[in-house]
C-alpha cells in the first residue's frame, strides 16, 4: 500500500510539473513573440519614417542590394543560430537571448557556465531554467556595464594599446573554445567527431557561408547514428 502511494504522489508531481513547465513555456511564447514584434516595429519605424514621411528615401535598388550583400554574408546564421543555440537555452532563454543580442559572446557562455555549476543538463527543464535566469542576470550586468561604455567607452579605447586592441578578434572564438571544451569532455567522443568534422570542412574548397550549418548537421547526424548502434 506504501509502495502505491508513494507511486500515486510521484506520478502527481511529475503531472504538476510537467503543467507547470506547460504553462511556463506558453508565457513565455506569449511574452516574446510579443517583445521581439515590438522591436521589430521599433527597428523599423525609423527608416519608414525618414523614408515615407521626411522624403529621404534612397531608392529600392541600393536597399535591396545592401540586403542581398549582406545576407550572403551572414544569411547563414538566421538558420544555423537557432538551431544551434536551442539545445542549451531552451524556449525563454531563446527569446531573450535573440532579443538583448550578444548571443555567441554572453548569452551563450552564460547559460553554458550557470548549467555546470549547478549540475544541470542542456536540454533538460532544469537547464532550461537555469538558462532563463543565467541570461536574465546577464542582460541586466549587460546593460549596466553597457551605460558605462557608452559614457566613456571611446575614451577608454583610446587609451589601450594597439597591440592590446589588436587582440579583440580572437574574443569570440576563445570564447566558443572554451564552451566546446566543456561540453566536450563530457563526451569526448563526440567533441572529437565535431572538431575532425569542422577542420575538414575547412580542407576541402566549399563555400564558407555554407561550412556552419554542414559542419552542425554532420556532426549531429554521426552522433545521433553512433546512439542508435549503442
Amino acid at each position: 500500500m506504501a509502495v502505491s502511494e508513494s507511486n500515486i504522489a510521484a506520478k502527481k508531481n511529475e503531472v504538476i510539473h510537467s503543467y507547470e513547465m506547460y504553462t511556463f513555456h506558453q508565457k513565455s511564447h506569449f511574452w516574446g513573440r510579443l517583445t521581439i514584434g515590438l522591436v521589430i516595429v521599433l527597428t523599423i519605424s525609423l527608416p519608414l519614417y525618414l523614408s515615407f514621411v521626411l522624403g529621404i528615401h534612397p531608392g529600392w535598388q541600393p536597399i535591396i542590394t545592401g540586403l542581398i550583400a549582406y545576407a550572403a554574408a551572414i544569411g547563414y546564421a538566421w538558420f544555423m543560430e537557432p538551431i544551434s543555440y536551442y539545445p542549451t537555452l531552451g524556449i525563454s532563454g531563446t527569446y531573450q537571448a535573440f532579443l538583448t543580442g550578444n548571443i555567441a559572446n554572453m548569452c551563450l557562455p552564460s547559460a553554458a557556465a550557470a548549467q555546470n555549476a549547478v549540475g544541470a543538463e542542456p536540454g533538460t527543464k532544469k537547464g532550461e531554467i537555469v538558462a532563463a535566469l543565467a541570461i536574465g542576470a546577464t542582460s541586466l550586468m549587460n546593460m549596466a556595464i553597457l551605460i558605462f561604455i557608452i559614457v566613456s567607452g571611446s575614451y577608454l579605447v583610446s587609451i589601450i594599446p594597439e597591440s592590446i586592441q589588436g587582440t579583440f578578434i580572437y574574443i569570440v572564438p576563445a570564447i566558443f573554445g572554451g564552451i566546446f571544451a566543456q561540453f566536450a569532455l563530457k563526451k569526448p567522443l563526440y567533441g572529437g567527431i565535431a572538431l575532425s568534422v569542422g577542420l575538414f570542412l575547412n580542407l576541402i574548397p566549399i563555400p564558407t557561408f555554407f561550412k556552419g550549418i554542414i559542419c552542425i548537421i554532420l556532426t549531429i547526424i554521426i552522433c545521433i547514428s553512433l546512439e542508435k548502434r549503442k
